[in-house]
C-alpha cells in the first residue's frame, strides 16, 4: 500500500491509510500472493513448470513431488509418502492451511479411486445446473444435438438472455469431465450476444442429455510404461452457415488416457476442405508440442515422437511436401510451422479412416451409434464405483495425494 498520487502527505510520505475493513478485488493481491508462495517453494527446491506456471515440481534422486496451485486451493501428490507428510508440515508451518485429506473434491471436480485407476466426474455440479434450469425431472435424450444440426442467427430472440448465458457458461465448465459435450456447447456458445428461441431449445436438449449421463465422467488407468502421445485431428469445412467458417477439433491421448481435447471455430474462412484440415492439424500440433514440454517438466519421458492422425490425405500431403507451395500461398506463415515439425522429425503424421476419426465428435453432431462409439473411445463412462442404489461411496482410500486449502 502507498499514498495515492496527488494526495501524498509531505510530512509523512511513507505513511499509508489505515483500512477500516478488508479490500477485495485488488489487482495486486493475487500476484503478490503467488509471488510469496512461489518464493517459498523455490527455497525448498521446487522449480516452476515452464508449460504451466501454476505447476511446481520437486525432483531429487528417485523422489518426486508435484504441487498444483489454483488461487488458494492446492493439490500435492508424491511417490514418497514420508516426503509428502514432511512437505505438508512445512507448508502448514509457513501458511495458515487446512488439510482436507485424500483428494476427493477439487473445484467442482469429484475424484474417485477405482480398482484400476481414477474416475473424474462432476455429479454435484451437473445437478446444480439442472436445478437452476428446472430440468431435474426432464426426460433424458441419447445425444446432445440432432444429427447434422447447424445453428444460425435467424429466428425470434430469446426473452431471457441472462439465463441463456448463465446456463451455457456453466455447461462450458462441465466439459472438463464430459468431453462428449464439447461440440454442442461450442455451438451454443457462439450466440451469447443475441440468443434465439431455437438456441435455447438446443441448450435444453444438452441439459436433457446431461440428465441421462449424470453419473458419467472420465476414466483414467495407469500403464506399466509411459505411453506415447497420439492425436486425432479433424475439421468440419464451412460448418457455420453465418460466417462460413470451419470448426476444428482434436483429441490427444497419452497411452490409453485422454488428456486434451478441443472444439473451436477457426478464425478465418478456408477456401477448401484441405485448408481447413491443415489449419486443424497446425492447431493440434501446437497442443502436442505444449504437452511434450509439460511432460518433460513432470519428469515423464516419451518413448516415441508424437503421432498425429488425420482423415484428409491432401492435408497430410501438404504438411510434408514443400512442392505444393503454390496451392498454399494464401495460408498464414505461422500455420506452416507444422511442416517444419514434420521435416524435423518431431511429429509423425498418418492417415486414419473417417469412421475411426474420434475427433469427429468435436466438429459435428453425429448419429447415435457413432456418438456412443466415439464416447466410448473418449473413455467417458458411468462411475464404476456406484452401488446398486446409484449412490457414490463417501469414503475415498488414497494416501498418495492430498488436497489443501489455504486460509
Amino acid at each position: 500500500m502507498e499514498q495515492p498520487p496527488g494526495y501524498i502527505d509531505p510530512r509523512f510520505p511513507d505513511h499509508v491509510c489505515k483500512l477500516q475493513k478488508a479490500l477485495y478485488g485488488l489487482k495486486q493481491a493475487p500476484r503478490a500472493w503467488f509471488q510469496r508462495f512461489n518464493s517459498f517453494l523455490t527455497h525448498l527446491g521446487f522449480h516452476t513448470s515452464r508449460a504451466d506456471p501454476s505447476l511446481f515440481v520437486f525432483h531429487r534422486h528417485s523422489d518426486t513431488l508435484y504441487l498444483l496451485l489454483y488461487v488458494d486451493d492446492i493439490i500435492i501428490t508424491s511417490n514418497n509418502l514420508s516426503l509428502l507428510d514432511s512437505f505438508s508440515s512445512k507448508l502448514n508451518s509457513e501458511f495458515a492451511t487446512k488439510d482436507l485429506g485424500s483428494l476427493s473434491y477439487f473445484l467442482g471436480l469429484e475424484a474417485t479411486p477405482t480398482a484400476d485407476g481414477l474416475f473424474l466426474s462432476q455429479l454435484k455440479y451437473a445437478r446444480n445446473i439442472l436445478a437452476r434450469a428446472q430440468l431435474l425431472d426432464s426426460k433424458p435424450v441419447h445425444t446432445p444435438m440432432v444429427v447434422s444440426q447447424h445453428l444460425s442467427s435467424d429466428g425470434p430472440l430469446f426473452l431471457d438472455p441472462t439465463l441463456y448465458r448463465s446456463l451455457v457458461g456453466a455447461l462450458q465448465y462441465l466439459t472438463i469431465t464430459l468431453p462428449d459435450l464439447a461440440h454442442a456447447v461450442n455451438s451454443v456458445s457462439q450466440f451469447l450476444h443475441s440468443p434465439t428461441v431455437d438456441h435455447f431449445l438446443v441448450v435444453k436438449r444438452i441439459l436433457r442429455y446431461v440428465k441421462g449421463t449424470l453419473h458419467y465422467g472420465l476414466s483414467f488407468r495407469p500403464s506399466a510404461s509411459p505411453g506415447s502421445l497420439v492425436a486425432y485431428s479433424d475439421a468440419d469445412w464451412v460448418g457455420c452457415p453465418n460466417t462460413r467458417r470451419s470448426t476444428s477439433g482434436y483429441s490427444i491421448y497419452l497411452g490409453d488416457n485422454l488428456v486434451s481435447w478441443s472444439a473451436k471455430k477457426q478464425p478465418t474462412v478456408s477456401r477448401s476442405s484441405c485448408e481447413s484440415e491443415y489449419r486443424a492439424l497446425a492447431l493440434t500440433a501446437a497442443e502436442l508440442i505444449w504437452l511434450t514440454h509439460l511432460l518433460r517438466d513432470l519428469q515423464v519421458s516419451i518413448p516415441e515422437r508424437p503421432l498425429l492422425l488425420c482423415d484428409n490425405k491432401n492435408a497430410l500431403f501438404l504438411s510434408s511436401n514443400p512442392d505444393v507451395h503454390k496451392r498454399a500461398k494464401h495460408v498464414e506463415l505461422d500455420i506452416h510451422f507444422l511442416r517444419e515439425l514434420v521435416v524435423a522429425g518431431k511429429i509423425h503424421t498418418q492417415y486414419v479412416p473417417s469412421h475411426l476419426q474420434i475427433a469427429d465428435i468435436f466438429t459435428k453432431s453425429v448419429s447415435r451409434p457413432l456418438f456412443q462409439f466415439f464416447r466410448f473411445k473418449l473413455h467417458v463412462c458411468p462411475n464404476p464405483t456406484l452401488s446398486l442404489r446409484g449412490a457414490v461411496e463417501d469414503t475415498i482410500e488414497d494416501t498418495d495425494s492430498q488436497s489443501i486449502k489455504a486460509n
